[in-house]
């Protein structure tokens, strides 16, 4: 069972994730109807969030703005994960040439998570949000995964990430999801129709660096009337990726 969250935690992140997506200095009003805190409580966590060094405060315009010392925070752990960014230039490649939505995912525990995202430049796109998590189950991703582990392992992970996909409808079964994960693994690539999003397909494979014992997915997708003919053109060129991406990453182990 997951553990309550902490609420000053989830709301200083909250914040952070805030100034992300609006790229601008806020007000104290922006930010608790943006996200829906009492102004009392806003009043004070903004102001802690400042006096640490996390924020700016212009007193004349009494806006709030994100400090050097958040982006400090992170800016190692691209370095971390995939060394020299070979791995984003491949993404970025992938991009030009198809104009789709191309990911990097990570295993994190039952969870897929995209920790980058470069969305599709058409007007007609599905978008997934840099950081956002869904079950391994639910998406051709999740699938390439858990292709490295032992079919017991992936059906001890299909368990866990039934139990944490709250409506029961989305909830895969165990054949059908080792069938999945033993195509996939075959054939060293997974497509997918219209799961998790309606009207989307995402064709996706194994990259060769791993991140510290994990291993790393690079996928594209797009409305499934895109992707679908294109299918092997779009395959061709994520094997050109995986053929042109470094090796091991940097503290990798094995995978188990």
């Amino acid at each position: 069972m997951r553990a309550p969250p902490v609420k000053s935690a989830v709301r200083v992140l909250e914040v952070l994730a805030f100034f992300e997506r609006e790229r601008r200095p806020q007000s104290l009003k922006d930010i608790c109807d943006a996200l829906g805190y009492p102004q009392s409580s806003g009043t004070v966590l903004l102001k802690n969030m400042t006096a640490l060094g996390y924020l700016s405060y212009d007193r004349t315009r009494r806006h709030y703005f994100p400090t050097l010392k958040v982006a400090a925070l992170g800016d190692w752990i691209s370095h971390a994960l995939f060394g020299e960014g070979k791995v984003f230039e491949l993404m970025r490649d992938l991009h030009s040439a198809t104009g789709e939505a191309v990911s990097i995912a990570l295993q994190n525990d039952v969870h897929t998570q995209y920790i980058r995202v470069i969305q599709s430049i058409h007007p007609l796109r599905f978008h997934t949000e840099e950081g956002s998590m869904r079950p391994l189950t639910l998406s051709a991703t999740g699938w390439m995964l858990m292709t490295p582990y032992h079919d017991r392992e992936v059906e001890r992970l299909v368990r866990r990430a039934n139990v944490a996909t709250p409506r029961m409808e989305d909830r895969q079964p165990l054949d059908l999801m080792l069938e999945r994960v033993r195509q996939a693994r075959e054939q060293g690539h997974a497509y997918a129709e219209n799961i998790p999003i309606a009207g989307g397909a995402t064709l996706c494979m194994l990259l060769p660096p791993t991140v510290h014992g994990r291993s790393v997915v690079i996928g594209i997708g797009g409305p499934v009337d895109r992707i679908r003919p294109q299918r092997q053109r779009l395959l061709d060129l994520l094997r050109a990726a995986a053929a042109a991406a470094p090796g091991r990453g940097p503290d990798a182990p094995a995978h188990p």
